[in-house]
């Protein structure tokens, strides 16, 4: 059964930032339904990418795989030969709980996960790589070099999904935009406590890009194709291929 998140429910002498510890991982299944509009929908997609894209002899990617969501769309998916699944996460307590999900499925693709700095992984071989709200956590001054490195490592004809919060140019629509995403975290039975406080913890640890930032960030690394495939409120999901 799906644990509730509720973190921030009851007052804090003092809101910590936001660390994917074991006390997130416990809730984060149900924290992320009821603050990503479309979650679902991009989960799906990336396996159906996956099956139609996801290259035999070659590295499949997840990098920031948290639970595994992603990572298991995929080998329910692909039906090529010979491919193998590196998925990686910073957070210890993500990895081994990822690790465990992975186990309870059966699956012939080669699965690796790897509790370690996406920063550090080579990538090499890749036809598929997904970064699922990843970048976001990375220092801005790092995301260039990430990018870079994924391209590198690609293969011709190679994908890489990118999903992030957007934060935008113009502050009317930033606020408008805040505003819609705010009633659906309210709709999905978040209390004001619950959304000032998770909004103090993370403020410091996630930094959203604008989609202009994005696209110059893909475009350097030697992407010339790339574009948004969804977006939902300041939500939204892009395709760079190789």
């Amino acid at each position: 059964m799906v644990k509730k998140d509720n973190i921030y429910a009851s007052p804090l002498p003092k809101v910590k930032d936001f660390v994917f510890d074991e006390s997130v991982v416990d809730v984060f299944s149900d924290m992320i339904e009821r603050s990503v509009p479309g979650y679902q929908t991009i989960i799906s997609t990336i396996g159906h990418l996956a099956k139609e894209h996801a290259q035999a002899d070659s590295n499949i990617y997840d990098l920031g795989c948290s639970l595994g969501a992603a990572t298991l769309a995929m080998r329910r998916n692909i039906d090529v030969k010979n491919c193998k699944i590196i998925a990686v996460d910073y957070s210890q307590a993500m990895a081994q709980r990822c690790e465990k999900n992975l186990a309870s499925f059966k699956s012939n693709i080669e699965t690796q996960v790897l509790c370690d700095d996406a920063l550090k992984i080579k990538i090499e071989n890749a036809s598929f790589v997904v970064l699922n709200f990843t970048l976001q956590f990375i220092q801005p001054e790092d995301r260039q070099q990430l990018i870079n490195q994924i391209y590198a490592g690609l293969k011709p004809g190679g994908i890489l999904i990118l999903s992030e919060k957007l934060r935008f140019e113009q502050p009317s629509v930033q606020s408008v935009i805040d505003e819609l995403h705010l009633d659906f975290k309210r709709a999905h039975g978040y209390s004001e406590l619950e959304i000032s406080q998770k909004r103090s913890a993370i403020e410091n640890v996630m930094r959203t890009d604008t989609l202009n930032i994005h696209y110059a960030r893909l475009k350097t690394a030697g992407f010339k194709q790339y574009n948004q495939w969804y977006q939902c409120f300041n939500f939204t999901s892009m395709m760079a291929i190789k």
